[in-house]
């Protein structure tokens, strides 16, 4: 089906052709892009890359992308891009894409990413600061997001030691919203949470197997817990070859409270663990949305998260523990007072309900999506 037009181009009614790019194809960005296709009324061609090699991918993808001849050739009423894509590298190399209006979603932001040492690369950073400059509109999934992006542009560009113009990164304020990532309708439509039923609580991790995780500090409350009272566990998340050595040792000390432990491939069996657990928790150093833990809330969860990165953004002061990112055994020591009370009475806690997140569904946010689309133009300023 084609787009219909008229002599000044697609009206605020017609489908609209949307070329979609996304450099570095993370199950998330994928899981997001596939949710705005199938819920917008818009045609949509996708263009991405493997998530894989990433300083190549994060300064090569223009290049791969300006001779894609699909690419080139497919016509363009709008862009929409991921935040890896280096726009200003691919609207010099295309220029027929430097014409078509263009919005560019932040899942996360380098100036707030970890880096080992605490060692950040400029490259990195700048390509992050124009992509947000070449684009029409700027989307941050939190409002956490958005803030430390514009924080450390700021702080970043005061580091530099001349030329820098004045007013860009209020620039990219001016231009910027926040839009979070919707969680999947199915989630609310078959949710009616059974919890953990009746017995000790069921305690849910879902998260990636990765340091910025910060699993020590989950796994040391647990051990602590563990001595006066009765819970049982569902590890799942992501697992990569090299991930801490802190899950052998916890699957090892607490093998007897074990109902789940590893990556569930299958959505809807993943699904039902969430489903059937009582508590997610999350001790995370780094986190932009927290889908993760946004999507067991949604199946009945409460949350139990400390008080940083995106969280406050979503969710009341009862569900979060007081942070203490720089100081692990305080960390886990709150997290642990957090816990007591809820493993001390389960059936209190299983009577509470969980945080209602249905604003956050596709078919709610689509509408928001949509509008942002329709209303893009052409950058007139700079």
């Amino acid at each position: 089906m084609t787009t219909k037009t008229t002599n000044n181009g697609p009206t605020t009614l017609d489908p609209l052709n949307i070329v979609a790019l996304s450099a570095y194809h993370a199950p998330s960005h994928r899981r997001w892009l596939q949710g705005l296709s199938s819920t917008l009324p818009h045609h949509f061609h996708v263009f991405t890359q493997p998530p894989r090699h990433f300083s190549w991918r994060s300064r090569g993808n223009s290049l791969s992308f300006a001779f894609d001849a699909e690419l080139a050739n497919t016509r363009a009423d709008r862009v929409v891009a991921t935040s890896m894509v280096d726009l200003a590298g691919l609207r010099g190399l295309l220029p027929s894409l430097a014409r078509v209006p263009t919005v560019v979603y932040f899942h996360e932001n380098q100036f707030a990413y970890p880096t080992r040492h605490n060692k950040q690369d400029a490259n990195l950073l700048l390509t992050n600061l124009y992509t947000a400059l070449a684009a029409d509109r700027v989307i941050f999934n939190s409002s956490h997001n958005r803030r430390t992006f514009l924080d450390g542009a700021n702080h970043f560009l005061s580091k530099m030691p001349d030329q820098v113009p004045r007013g860009v990164v209020d620039t990219i304020d001016r231009r910027s919203t926040v839009l979070p990532v919707p969680l999947d309708d199915s989630l609310f439509d078959t949710a009616a949470p059974s919890r953990g039923g009746d017995g000790p609580l069921r305690i849910l991790w879902n998260h990636r197997w990765e340091h910025d995780k910060a699993p020590e500090r989950f796994f040391g409350a647990l051990f602590s817990l563990a001595e006066r009272y009765e819970f049982r566990l569902v590890v799942l998340g992501q697992q990569f070859r090299n991930h801490p050595p802190i899950f052998a040792q916890a699957r090892a000390r607490l093998a007897d409270r074990i109902d789940q432990w590893g990556w569930v491939e299958d959505r809807a069996q993943y699904v039902e663990w969430l489903r059937r657990s009582d508590v997610v928790v999350s001790t995370a150093l780094h986190e932009f949305q927290g889908l993760a833990v946004q999507e067991a809330v949604a199946m009945g969860c409460i949350p139990v998260v400390p008080d940083r990165l995106a969280y406050p953004d979503f969710f009341a002061s009862e569900f979060l523990y007081p942070s203490h990112a720089d100081e692990p055994e305080s960390d886990v020591a709150a997290l642990s007072a957090h816990l007591e009370p809820l493993l001390a009475d389960p059936e209190a806690l299983r009577a509470e309900s969980a945080p209602d997140l249905s604003h956050l569904r596709w078919s709610v946010l689509g509408a928001d999506y949509d509008r942002e689309l329709r209303a893009l133009e052409g950058r007139s300023d700079f």
